[in-house]
């Protein structure tokens, strides 16, 4: 059974051991308005919390998405390439950006999860 995990820059997590789905949430999508570009991490990259691994565009304007947590990119979702609007149709399903392995799970417990995450949003 998967857990949700959000982060403040709007990042939600899908963890189910130690491999984590990341994607932007449905309140960051509706805030972006049309998503028209996803540039992806590269698979097999390694990376550090905080690390700029992708970039998200829209008509509205840009932004950075930043690793959640340590780790290893092992899929990166090649659909939003050539479909992006998938992240505002669908963010925290087919919409993900990518799969990683996590090394470090205690770097989970500074993240929210649904209902602080929902509160977080509604301030």
């Amino acid at each position: 059974m998967s857990k949700m995990y959000f982060t403040e820059e709007h990042e939600y997590l899908k963890v189910d051991g130690d491999t984590a789905i990341i994607g932007i949430s449905i309140y960051a999508a509706g805030q972006l308005g049309d998503v028209v570009f996803v540039e992806l991490p590269t698979v097999g990259k390694t990376v550090k919390k905080g690390d700029e691994i992708a970039v998200v565009e829209s008509v509205k304007s840009a932004s950075e998405i930043y690793a959640p947590v340590s780790g290893e990119i092992t899929h990166a979702n090649e659909t939003l390439e050539d479909e992006p609007e998938t992240v505002n149709a669908d963010a925290q399903g087919a919409g993900w950006f990518f799969k990683m392995t996590i090394s470090d799970a205690s770097e989970l417990e500074g993240l929210m999860d649904e209902a602080a995450y929902d509160e977080f949003t509604r301030e």
